[in-house]
Protein backbone atom coordinates (compact mmCIF):
# COMPACT_ATOMS: atom_id res chain seq x y z
CA UNK A 1 0.00 0.00 0.00
CA UNK A 2 1.55 3.34 -1.09
CA UNK A 3 0.81 5.73 1.80
CA UNK A 4 -0.76 9.98 0.35
CA UNK A 5 3.05 11.71 0.09
CA UNK A 6 2.88 13.99 3.28
CA UNK A 7 4.70 16.34 1.93
CA UNK A 8 2.30 16.51 -1.05
CA UNK A 9 -0.84 17.18 1.46
CA UNK A 10 1.43 19.79 3.38
CA UNK A 11 2.36 21.71 0.19
CA UNK A 12 -1.75 21.96 -1.69
CA UNK A 13 -3.77 22.11 1.85
CA UNK A 14 -3.02 26.15 0.99
CA UNK A 15 -4.22 25.66 -2.23
CA UNK A 16 -7.74 24.67 -1.22
CA UNK A 17 -9.45 28.02 0.13
CA UNK A 18 -9.09 29.43 -3.66
CA UNK A 19 -11.60 26.91 -4.57
CA UNK A 20 -14.14 28.11 -2.27
CA UNK A 21 -15.98 29.79 -5.08
CA UNK A 22 -19.01 29.27 -7.63
CA UNK A 23 -19.52 25.83 -7.98
CA UNK A 24 -20.83 24.25 -11.67
CA UNK A 25 -22.85 21.17 -12.95
CA UNK A 26 -20.28 18.33 -13.80
CA UNK A 27 -21.10 16.33 -16.92
CA UNK A 28 -18.54 13.97 -16.56
CA UNK A 29 -19.70 10.17 -17.25
CA UNK A 30 -18.91 7.00 -15.24
CA UNK A 31 -15.94 6.31 -17.63
CA UNK A 32 -14.20 9.59 -16.39
CA UNK A 33 -13.83 8.10 -12.70
CA UNK A 34 -13.27 4.53 -13.62
CA UNK A 35 -10.11 6.28 -16.03
CA UNK A 36 -9.03 8.45 -12.70
CA UNK A 37 -8.65 5.48 -10.78
CA UNK A 38 -6.85 3.55 -13.10
CA UNK A 39 -4.13 6.61 -13.73
CA UNK A 40 -3.88 7.82 -10.73
CA UNK A 41 0.31 7.50 -9.64
CA UNK A 42 2.69 9.17 -7.43
CA UNK A 43 6.51 8.80 -8.09
CA UNK A 44 5.45 6.31 -10.90
CA UNK A 45 3.45 3.92 -7.84
CA UNK A 46 -0.33 3.58 -8.42
CA UNK A 47 -1.99 5.03 -5.67
CA UNK A 48 -4.67 2.54 -3.53
CA UNK A 49 -7.66 4.02 -4.53
CA UNK A 50 -10.70 3.45 -3.05
CA UNK A 51 -13.41 5.30 -4.83
CA UNK A 52 -13.34 8.56 -7.08
CA UNK A 53 -16.39 10.38 -7.28
CA UNK A 54 -18.12 13.28 -9.22
CA UNK A 55 -18.12 16.34 -7.33
CA UNK A 56 -20.23 19.21 -8.35
CA UNK A 57 -17.39 21.18 -9.44
CA UNK A 58 -16.62 21.09 -12.76
CA UNK A 59 -14.06 18.28 -13.67
CA UNK A 60 -13.01 17.92 -10.62
CA UNK A 61 -12.89 14.39 -8.77
CA UNK A 62 -13.16 13.32 -5.11
CA UNK A 63 -10.44 10.77 -4.38
CA UNK A 64 -10.70 8.58 -1.48
CA UNK A 65 -7.99 6.24 -1.02
CA UNK A 66 -7.35 2.62 1.05
CA UNK A 67 -5.90 4.50 3.77
CA UNK A 68 -8.95 6.62 4.56
CA UNK A 69 -7.29 10.13 3.49
CA UNK A 70 -9.19 12.03 0.82
CA UNK A 71 -8.55 14.53 -1.88
CA UNK A 72 -9.22 16.25 -5.04
CA UNK A 73 -8.13 15.56 -8.71
CA UNK A 74 -8.47 17.12 -12.05
CA UNK A 75 -9.48 14.40 -14.39
CA UNK A 76 -6.29 13.33 -15.51
CA UNK A 77 -4.38 13.07 -12.21
CA UNK A 78 -2.45 15.90 -13.04
CA UNK A 79 -3.00 18.22 -10.07
CA UNK A 80 -4.27 17.35 -6.35
CA UNK A 81 -6.19 19.57 -4.06
CA UNK A 82 -6.15 18.80 -0.50
CA UNK A 83 -8.87 20.68 1.81
CA UNK A 84 -12.32 21.13 2.04
CA UNK A 85 -14.70 21.96 -0.71
CA UNK A 86 -17.49 24.22 -0.19
CA UNK A 87 -20.82 25.43 -2.13
CA UNK A 88 -21.45 28.96 -2.31
CA UNK A 89 -25.63 29.14 -2.00
CA UNK A 90 -27.58 31.44 -1.18
CA UNK A 91 -27.72 30.00 2.11
CA UNK A 92 -23.93 30.54 2.73
CA UNK A 93 -21.42 28.11 2.44
CA UNK A 94 -22.00 24.45 2.51
CA UNK A 95 -19.31 22.21 3.13
CA UNK A 96 -19.29 19.67 0.71
CA UNK A 97 -16.70 17.49 2.14
CA UNK A 98 -17.95 17.45 5.51
CA UNK A 99 -21.59 15.70 4.16
CA UNK A 100 -19.53 13.29 2.43
CA UNK A 101 -17.64 12.20 5.83
CA UNK A 102 -20.79 11.97 7.52
CA UNK A 103 -22.17 10.24 5.01
CA UNK A 104 -19.33 7.51 4.65
CA UNK A 105 -19.51 7.50 8.69
CA UNK A 106 -23.21 6.85 9.13
CA UNK A 107 -23.06 3.90 6.16
CA UNK A 108 -19.91 2.44 7.58
CA UNK A 109 -21.26 2.50 11.23
CA UNK A 110 -24.65 0.78 10.28
CA UNK A 111 -22.32 -1.78 8.57
CA UNK A 112 -21.19 -3.04 12.76
CA UNK A 113 -24.33 -5.33 13.99
CA UNK A 114 -25.67 -5.01 17.42
CA UNK A 115 -23.87 -8.30 18.42
CA UNK A 116 -20.23 -5.90 18.32
CA UNK A 117 -21.52 -2.94 20.26
CA UNK A 118 -22.31 -2.88 23.77
CA UNK A 119 -25.78 -1.35 24.13
CA UNK A 120 -27.84 0.80 26.59
CA UNK A 121 -31.00 1.09 26.15
CA UNK A 122 -34.18 2.76 28.10
CA UNK A 123 -37.70 0.83 28.73
CA UNK A 124 -39.53 3.68 26.98
CA UNK A 125 -39.52 4.55 23.28
CA UNK A 126 -36.43 4.84 21.56
CA UNK A 127 -36.45 7.86 19.47
CA UNK A 128 -32.79 8.04 18.35
CA UNK A 129 -29.47 6.20 18.53
CA UNK A 130 -26.14 7.70 19.01
CA UNK A 131 -22.85 5.52 18.68
CA UNK A 132 -20.45 6.43 21.22
CA UNK A 133 -16.41 5.38 20.49
CA UNK A 134 -15.30 4.68 24.15
CA UNK A 135 -11.95 3.97 26.54
CA UNK A 136 -12.63 3.17 30.08
CA UNK A 137 -9.28 5.15 30.87
CA UNK A 138 -10.89 8.23 30.12
CA UNK A 139 -12.41 10.70 32.75
CA UNK A 140 -14.89 12.46 30.23
CA UNK A 141 -16.16 8.86 28.59
CA UNK A 142 -16.86 8.04 32.72
CA UNK A 143 -18.67 11.21 33.14
CA UNK A 144 -20.59 10.76 29.29
CA UNK A 145 -21.28 7.14 31.35
CA UNK A 146 -22.90 8.81 33.41
CA UNK A 147 -25.12 10.62 32.18
CA UNK A 148 -26.38 7.22 30.02
CA UNK A 149 -29.69 7.05 32.28
CA UNK A 150 -30.65 10.38 31.30
CA UNK A 151 -29.97 9.91 28.14
CA UNK A 152 -32.65 6.44 28.22
CA UNK A 153 -34.97 8.32 29.79
CA UNK A 154 -35.21 11.07 26.81
CA UNK A 155 -35.42 8.11 24.41
CA UNK A 156 -31.56 7.98 22.97
CA UNK A 157 -29.88 4.41 22.45
CA UNK A 158 -26.27 4.62 23.27
CA UNK A 159 -24.23 2.09 20.90
CA UNK A 160 -20.71 2.06 22.66
CA UNK A 161 -17.70 0.68 20.32
CA UNK A 162 -14.20 0.75 21.65
CA UNK A 163 -11.62 2.74 20.86
CA UNK A 164 -8.36 2.49 23.01
CA UNK A 165 -6.83 6.09 23.10
CA UNK A 166 -3.24 4.63 24.03
CA UNK A 167 -3.93 2.01 21.31
CA UNK A 168 -3.93 -1.63 21.44
CA UNK A 169 -0.72 -2.72 23.46
CA UNK A 170 -1.91 -0.53 26.21
CA UNK A 171 -4.16 -1.93 29.46
CA UNK A 172 -6.91 0.19 28.15
CA UNK A 173 -6.97 -1.88 24.57
CA UNK A 174 -7.50 -5.35 27.38
CA UNK A 175 -10.11 -3.95 29.44
CA UNK A 176 -12.08 -3.23 26.38
CA UNK A 177 -10.94 -6.75 25.33
CA UNK A 178 -12.47 -7.98 28.47
CA UNK A 179 -15.64 -6.23 27.96
CA UNK A 180 -16.68 -7.40 25.23
CA UNK A 181 -15.98 -10.87 26.30
CA UNK A 182 -18.01 -10.57 29.36
CA UNK A 183 -21.24 -12.84 29.79
CA UNK A 184 -22.84 -9.37 30.43
CA UNK A 185 -20.66 -7.01 28.74
CA UNK A 186 -23.28 -3.93 29.86
CA UNK A 187 -22.64 -4.87 33.22
CA UNK A 188 -19.12 -4.89 32.74
CA UNK A 189 -18.81 -1.72 31.26
CA UNK A 190 -20.79 -0.30 33.96
CA UNK A 191 -17.70 -1.62 36.46
CA UNK A 192 -14.91 -0.71 34.28
CA UNK A 193 -16.35 2.91 34.07
CA UNK A 194 -16.48 2.81 37.93
CA UNK A 195 -12.88 1.97 37.67
CA UNK A 196 -13.34 -1.35 38.86
CA UNK A 197 -11.00 -4.44 38.23
CA UNK A 198 -12.33 -7.06 35.34
CA UNK A 199 -11.67 -10.61 36.22
CA UNK A 200 -12.68 -12.35 32.93
CA UNK A 201 -10.06 -13.00 30.27
CA UNK A 202 -10.12 -11.74 26.67
CA UNK A 203 -10.06 -15.29 24.86
CA UNK A 204 -13.22 -14.53 22.63
CA UNK A 205 -13.31 -13.21 18.94
CA UNK A 206 -13.73 -9.66 20.42
CA UNK A 207 -13.61 -6.82 17.73
CA UNK A 208 -11.83 -4.23 19.71
CA UNK A 209 -8.82 -3.87 17.65
CA UNK A 210 -11.15 -3.42 14.11
CA UNK A 211 -13.22 -1.22 16.26
CA UNK A 212 -9.84 0.69 16.75
CA UNK A 213 -9.07 1.20 13.13
CA UNK A 214 -12.51 1.56 12.61
CA UNK A 215 -12.48 5.01 14.40
CA UNK A 216 -9.42 5.78 13.17
CA UNK A 217 -10.69 5.58 9.46
CA UNK A 218 -13.29 7.85 10.21
CA UNK A 219 -11.70 10.47 11.78
CA UNK A 220 -11.76 9.80 15.68
CA UNK A 221 -9.13 11.35 17.60
CA UNK A 222 -9.97 10.84 21.05
CA UNK A 223 -12.51 9.89 23.21
CA UNK A 224 -15.56 9.94 24.33
CA UNK A 225 -16.06 10.17 20.12
CA UNK A 226 -20.14 10.88 19.97
CA UNK A 227 -21.70 9.56 15.79
CA UNK A 228 -24.92 11.66 15.61
CA UNK A 229 -26.95 9.47 13.11
CA UNK A 230 -26.79 11.32 10.33
CA UNK A 231 -23.14 10.72 10.40
CA UNK A 232 -21.60 14.34 12.68
CA UNK A 233 -19.11 13.71 14.85
CA UNK A 234 -19.45 15.08 18.11
CA UNK A 235 -16.07 14.95 20.27
CA UNK A 236 -15.96 14.71 23.71
CA UNK A 237 -18.06 15.03 26.32
CA UNK A 238 -21.76 16.13 25.86
CA UNK A 239 -24.17 16.67 28.58
CA UNK A 240 -27.75 14.41 27.82
CA UNK A 241 -29.39 18.25 27.65
CA UNK A 242 -27.52 19.35 25.28
CA UNK A 243 -27.23 15.80 23.28
CA UNK A 244 -30.67 15.53 23.40
CA UNK A 245 -30.87 19.40 21.97
CA UNK A 246 -28.41 18.19 18.75
CA UNK A 247 -30.41 15.56 18.00
CA UNK A 248 -33.74 17.53 18.26
CA UNK A 249 -35.00 15.85 20.81
CA UNK A 250 -35.40 18.68 23.41
CA UNK A 251 -37.79 18.87 25.98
Amino acid sequence: MIPFPRHIAGSLSALALPWVALLLPLTASADATTSLAERLQVNSQPMPVESVKETPMAGIFQVRLETGEAFYSDANGAFFLVGDLYENTERGLVNLTEQSRNAERAERLAGVPESERVIFRGTGETRAEVVVFTDTTCPYCRQLHDEVPRLNELGIEVHYLAFPRTGMNAQGARTLEQIWCADNPTEAMNAAKRQEALTNGTDCDNPVEAQYHLGLALGVQGTPAIILPDGRLVPGYVPAERLADMLGLAE
